[in-house]
């Protein structure tokens, strides 16, 4: 983990810019794995797991021990990665070495490995369950709201990135596009930390806001952004 943080704005410009440049899934999948050890606090290891026909398999990873433990997750069965596939939820461990969710991932990752926290968040390609970015950490408890709510925005900025390279989009009608979903994936994590919504509750806020007012959704999610920013009500 890079310490102070990278710039939010400057990952994304340097994401958008790969994504351009890029011929390959691979590259832009090793792309948000760099991002998210970069951008959100507490990350030392990122990986991506894809669905891969009735299976999955690791896309990329920052370094061995994120690979190992998507390996791991594949042959327990269970974990924050498998689950973030399958579930519109976040799925969040800040100490492992605690009455985990997943016991049998858990005994193994800390008997394995030095990582003791773990997030996965689901990534859509086009409507569809593609994958997860899968955040780890080797201090106990360093996933904390701040990680989360970073996690959102990268995971939103992620699926943007990765539905772009297939449909092979330009850099410029994908900066604007991540610029859009920054603000979206901000105002989602704020929602989801302050209000105690999960990431699908949050979004459908979001949502039925702009139906109501019959006003864009990434402009609602500036202006909820914004007013948590001053301590205001989203609602």
């Amino acid at each position: 983990m890079t310490d102070p943080m990278a710039d939010p704005a400057t990952v994304f410009t340097a994401l958008a810019n790969i994504v351009y440049q890029s011929s390959s899934l691979d590259e832009v999948y090793a792309a948000i794995c760099a991002a998210a050890t970069l951008m959100v606090p507490g990350c030392d290891h990122a990986s991506v797991m894809v669905r891969r026909g009735d299976g999955y398999g690791n896309a990329a990873a920052s370094d061995a021990v994120a690979a190992t433990i998507d390996k791991l997750e594949i042959a327990v069965g269970e974990g924050p990665c498998l689950d973030a596939i399958e579930d519109e939820a976040a799925q969040i461990d800040p100490d492992l070495t605690a009455d985990s969710q997943w016991p049998a991932l858990a005994a193994r990752i800390v008997g394995e490995t030095p990582v003791r926290g773990a997030m996965g968040f689901r990534l859509l390609v086009e409507g569809r369950k593609a994958g997860a970015l899968n955040l780890f950490s080797d201090t106990p408890g360093a996933f904390d709201t701040a990680a989360a709510e970073s996690a959102v925005v990268l995971a939103a900025f992620a699926t943007i990135a990765i539905g772009a390279a297939v449909r092979g989009e330009e850099v410029d009608t994908l900066q604007r596009g991540l610029a859009s979903n920054r603000e979206i994936g901000k105002a989602i994590g704020m929602l989801m930390v302050l209000n105690d919504l999960s990431e699908p509750e949050a979004f459908n806020l979001l949502r039925r806001i702009s139906q109501d007012t019959n006003i864009r959704i990434a402009d609602i999610a500036a202006e909820v952004v914004k007013r948590r920013g001053r301590g205001e009500s989203a609602q």
